[in-house]
């Protein structure tokens, strides 16, 4: 039986019960956590998504009962973390994920990453190899700013974004839209991950809907094929869409964990 990871203690306590990680910068990084045993499973999620969504919840219930270790946070400027929106960038997120790991975890850790969290686990597991003994990929998204945004903008949408620095287009998530600003484009480019290979060889399992309308399932086939390691695989679901958060693609996600270990 692995050894049992200990429930961390919260830096700072918050006004509401949440627990939150403290950054050097004095932002405050909110999360739920529960003691099990290892490898504990850390959730990085997407886009403007929070540790409230439904497969932050299901993999909270799923290590419950299966006595795992589990994290799920809020990156800067989501959820119940602070920060403005605006200032949020990959590489900001990124090293909220690696100051998650490094803080609230111990022993080995799976990294489970929806849509932006999927290139989010990708530079976590680049900068702490050690400490992943796995990843899965739900929808992943790595490199979306640079391969994926600027299809779904105009000329005149481009020029927006590079001259006012900013510019909100419509979202089926979010009556009001969701911003995307210039630096967050630009230090996308910095924070690429598909452009060379990724010497990354812990086991990786890709899920991805093939009705995904947000991410083409050919974005997860491209990270597949860049990753170094030889244990890879890519699930394509029939019918599934970008949440994959209906019953069967949750029970399937947790098949997934299981042979994980």
């Amino acid at each position: 039986m692995p050894a049992p990871n200990p429930a961390p203690a919260p830096a700072v306590p918050a006004r509401d019960g949440t627990p939150i990680l403290a950054r050097p910068d004095g932002a405050t990084i909110a999360y739920r956590a529960l003691a099990g045993a290892t490898p504990g499973i850390v959730f990085l999620g997407g886009f403007r998504s929070d540790m409230t969504g439904n497969k932050a919840l299901f993999l909270h219930d799923y290590c419950r009962r299966r006595g795992r270790a589990f994290v799920r946070f809020d990156y800067f400027a989501h959820g119940a973390s602070s920060g403005d929106f605006a200032d949020g960038t990959i590489g900001r997120w990124a090293e909220d994920a690696i100051a998650v790991i490094d803080s609230l975890t111990a022993g080995p850790q799976i990294l489970v990453g929806s849509s932006m969290g999927g290139w989010v686990m990708v530079l976590a597991a680049l900068a702490r190899p050690a400490r992943v003994a796995a990843l899965v990929g739900i929808a992943a998204a790595p490199d979306f700013t640079a391969d994926l945004l600027p299809r779904r903008l105009s000329a005149a949408q481009q020029h927006e974004l590079h001259t006012a620095g900013r510019i909100v287009l419509p979202s089926s998530y979010d009556p009001a839209g969701y911003l995307y600003t210039r630096a967050l484009v630009e230090d996308g480019d910095r924070h690429l991950v598909l452009r060379g290979d990724l010497p990354l060889y812990c086991p990786v399992r890709l899920l991805h809907g093939l009705a995904d309308d947000s991410v083409p399932w050919q974005q997860s086939l491209k990270l597949a094929e860049r990753l170094a390691g030889d244990d890879v695989s890519l699930t394509l679901v029939k019918g599934g869409d970008h949440r994959l958060s209906r019953e069967a693609d949750l029970a399937r996600l947790a098949q997934v964990l299981d042979a994980l270990g």
